[in-house]
């Protein structure tokens, strides 16, 4: 099975190799952290470095059970650095060793190591290690697989781009599923096989969720509503009116739950013109569109919300800081922010009615900045319309650059 290339994030890697900082790649199980890995290996095996240079330990393979104490992790690595050169040390899934930031932080400081770390939460980065290496590492947050990517995957180099789009929308995004080619049923068995391992692993166990009945129906409710604005008390009013009695604490406590295990991203609201961030109301997004389909069902109708999904994750690949824009009498649907650049995103399935055209245009009209202000459909048009300075664009154009 060929790995797909995932460049984006090699180049990040590539980028910070041998400088002092511990680099931390954050995801989703099964994003494709692991391989990133074994990507970024075989380049530097390519590239001069030895296979002495290289000590790679996956804490989910059994060969490594006893290793999950700092102290036994430290002293097996530190016994196998090769001498007078550079180690690179890529440690996998570290959540699952106790006080793993006490070995971190003893081969951090330890002369010509390279250090590599993942975890499949948000929360493993909190805390203790956090505070410890405050300064001395840095992050690369991984999603799965972009557009682009997928259709890179081998085997997908015959059909055309609006059926590869139609499956990545449907099955879903994550590695396995490309690279291997199931069908959309077995990528639905999958994709609710590891929802299921998340959720047990990443927020039960840790939660100590007891009614996981409650907690599937927040998650169904959120991906039914991606897009949506929804508030706390509003899930837990629809909940309990269901027959599903829940308070509103709970609820926050379980979509923090969520949130932290990268299963749902919240993208909050921002005053665009005030330039602040709005602590109500967000909206929330999968990590994959095929996890929602497996968990809900879907319409035609949704196709407008599935475009936001996959836009909101593209922008985060992209390196942008991702928000719901508030402006006077109504939304943008993403102010995407870097330190030097900042754009205006409408997403919508199609324009070509004049009255959603209309619709869709207004909310830049409240917008007195110059930043780039751009309008994505699956509307086939040639190159990129202009309206008044908006360019609107094909989205799987915009995808595939």
């Amino acid at each position: 099975m060929q790995l797909i290339a995932r460049d984006r994030y090699l180049e990040w890697l590539l980028s910070w190799k041998d400088k002092h900082v511990i680099k931390v790649v954050s995801g989703v199980r099964r994003c494709g952290k692991s391989k990133l890995f074994e990507i970024y290996r075989n380049h530097l095996m390519q590239h001069g470095v030895t296979a002495d240079q290289i000590i790679a330990i996956n804490f989910e393979e059994l060969e490594y059970e006893d290793l999950t104490s700092y102290r036994a992790l430290y002293d097996y690595v530190n016994a196998r650095l090769a001498p007078g050169k550079t180690t690179y040390v890529f440690l996998d899934e570290i959540q699952h060793v106790d006080h793993y930031e006490k070995a971190v932080d003893g081969l951090f400081i330890k002369d010509n190591v390279d250090v590599y770390i993942t975890g499949s939460n948000a929360y493993f980065m909190s805390g203790e290690l956090a505070t410890l290496l405050s300064g001395r590492y840095i992050e690369l947050k991984m999603l799965p697989l972009s557009f682009k990517e997928f259709c890179s995957a081998e085997g997908n180099a015959e059909k055309s781009r609006d059926m590869l789009f139609n499956e990545y929308i449907t099955s879903g995004s994550f590695p396995f599923i490309a690279e291997t080619q199931i069908d959309e049923q077995k990528a639905k068995e999958y994709v609710r096989s590891l929802y299921d391992t998340i959720i047990v692993r990443d927020v039960v166990d840790r939660l100590r969720v007891s009614d996981v009945s409650t907690l599937l129906n927040i998650t169904k409710f959120l991906l039914h509503n991606i897009g949506s604005k929804v508030s706390h008390k509003k899930i837990a009013d629809t909940l309990t009116s269901s027959g599903n009695k829940v308070d509103q604490k709970t609820v926050s406590k379980y979509i923090k739950g969520l949130t932290d295990s990268l299963t749902l991203y919240a993208a909050p609201r921002y005053n665009v013109k005030g330039r602040q961030l709005l602590s109500t109301n967000c909206k929330y997004y999968a990590v994959d569109l095929g996890l929602r389909n497996a968990l809900v069902k879907t319409s035609d109708s949704d196709i407008g919300h599935i475009l936001e999904n996959v836009v909101y994750l593209e922008l985060l690949r992209r390196g942008y800081d991702v928000y719901v824009g508030d402006i006077e009498n109504g939304e943008i649907d993403f102010v995407a922010i870097k330190p030097d650049d900042t754009q205006y995103f409408q997403v919508s399935a199609t324009t070509l009615e004049e009255s959603t055209l209309k619709r869709e245009l207004a909310p830049f009209a409240a917008v007195r900045d110059n930043y780039p202000k751009i309008l994505l459909t699956l509307d086939t048009i040639f190159g990129t319309a202009d309206y008044d300075g908006v360019k609107k664009r094909n989205v799987i154009d915009w995808l595939l650059e």
